[in-house]
Order: structure tokens, then sequence, then C-alpha cells
């Protein structure tokens, strides 16, 4: 009962299950499509599977590195109200590193090296990069380094196509990786965009940082830049005009909540990310897929 409160409030399975479902699944098509090969459903398995699992650990890795500031400033959190201890987290991580490592090598055991990059990035990360005071008083520089995450998960995921294929789709992979980059700070400037009152103390956003109608703006820019990279990658798979359709009607409905920021919920911005991710990855991966 615990876990499931714990999953709840830290780590909705249904709500991340959905989107890294899109995710994973478009990393595989869209390669498959660059390449011309038929993906094995072992494909989109494994990379659903090893993804969750990824984003699984991001969550735990963030409960230890902010488990002062959550004991001090956020103390209804699981973790500082005793729901579930570190410890038992701790064993959950090594438990999903498990389950990784075991479907990368009964599938294609090339797959254990891009699986090392992805572990090595995210240890970094879960020790700040051994800078954690310099990061900090660097809030923009934090910001990417730690949203690189993104497209080495998003390359994983990709790997499970063609790696086993034996392809290479280099051509189409950059643009379709800096996508992921961009939307990775669309959804991290989203969740961290604030009303004055609902701001709390010790807790870093960015409407706090720069203002909310500036940050705003800035989650806009993020998301016009994502729209950019993903038409350049829809078009080289003869993509581009649906995917630049889908992405268009959802900017304009992220400018309109972004113009009146001041009357705009936190939950509207972090409703508008998640469904903004979601078309994202449906119109430049699957839905091409399904149609050819």
């Amino acid at each position: 009962m615990r876990w499931w409160i714990y999953q709840k409030e830290r780590f909705p399975l249904f709500q991340h299950g959905l989107l890294v479902a899109a995710f994973s699944s478009c990393a595989v098509a869209y390669s498959a499509m660059l390449t011309g090969t038929l993906p094995l459903w072992q494909a989109f398995a494994v990379a659903f599977l090893t993804c969750l699992l990824f984003f699984l650990q991001l969550r735990i890795a963030d409960e230890f590195k902010d488990a002062e500031e959550d004991a001090t400033y956020r103390p209804y959190r699981p973790v500082p109200r005793g729901l579930v201890s570190l410890k038992e987290l701790g064993l959950v991580f090594v438990g999903a590193a498990a389950i990784q490592l075991l479907l990368a090598l009964l599938y294609a055991p090339v797959l254990v090296i891009v699986l090392l990059i992805a572990w090595v990035y995210l240890a970094l990360m879960s020790v700040e990069f051994f800078v954690r005071d310099w990061l900090l008083n660097r809030p923009i520089t934090y910001l990417w380094t730690h949203m690189l995450i993104m497209p080495i998960v998003d390359f994983y995921a990709t790997a499970c196509h063609w790696i086993p294929s034996g392809q290479k789709p280099w051509a189409g992979l950059g643009f379709f990786l800096a996508a992921s980059f961009c939307n990775g700070l669309v959804i991290e400037i989203g969740r961290k965009l604030r009303q004055k009152d609902d701001e709390e103390e010790g807790v870093p956003t960015y409407s706090k940082l720069w203002g909310l109608q500036q940050a705003a703006w800035v989650w806009l820019a993020c998301m016009c830049t994502t729209a950019a990279f993903a038409v350049i990658a829809a078009s080289l798979i003869h993509f581009a005009y649906p995917v630049a359709t889908i992405l268009l009607l959802m900017i304009l409905w992220a400018w309109n909540s972004a113009r009146k920021a001041e009357q705009t919920t936190a939950k509207t911005f972090e409703l508008i990310s998640g469904t903004w991710t979601l078309f994202l990855y449906l119109s430049l991966g699957i839905i091409p897929f399904i149609i050819r």
C-alpha cells in the first residue's frame, strides 16, 4: 500500500507510462523509418521497459539529491515523512538497473555499451557532476546539463532498433535527439512555473528565477525550438507537413497561455507540456510508422 502511495505521489505509473510509451516507441519507429527496416516487437518492449526504469531511477536519484532540502522545506514528501526510506529506494534503484542489464543481455548484448553510457551520465547527475554548489549558482547551466539525459535515454531507445538491425541511421538521429533535448527543457521549465501565491520557500522554480511572464516566454521559445528540430527530423521521413501542422496548433495553445501567464495555473502549464510531449512523439514516429 505504501509503495502504491509513493508512486501516486512521486512517479504516477499511468501518466509516466503513457508518455514513456510514446517516447520510446517513437524512437524505435523513427529509427526504423530512417533505415527502412522493420523493427522487432522486442525492440519496442525493451525500449519501453528500460526507459521507464530510467525515469524511475531519475526520480530516485532526485530523492537522494534533495533529501536534506526536502526534510527542511518539503516534509510532506514520502521520504521525509517516513513513508519509504532512502535505503529502500536505493534497493529499488539497483533492482531497476539489474532488470535493464538483463533485458539488454537477453535482447542484444551490444546494447550494454549504450546502457553503460546512460548509467555513467545518470551517476554524474546524481552527484551533481561533483560541483553541486557551482551548478546551483548557475541555474541555466544546471538546467541544460541535467536535460542532456533526455537525448541519451532516447539514443538508447533508438539503439534498440538499429543495433540488432545492423543499420546506422546517423543522418537523422542528430535532429531527432536535438528535438528530444529541447523537449526536455519544455517539460522541466513547464513543471516549475507557478503563481506567486503558489511558490514555496526553498523550492527553486523558473517563475521565481526569471519572473513568471518571462519564464513563460522562455518555455514557449523552447517549444518552438523543439518544433523546428522535429520538423527537420520529420522531413527526413517525408512527414514534415503533418508534424508542422500538429505542433503549430499546440504552440498556439501554449502561446495563448504564455501571453497571460499571470492568470495561468501551474497545472495548466504542466498539462500543456505533457500534451505537447505526447503529440510530439505521436506525430514524429508512431503515426507515420502506423500509416506506412
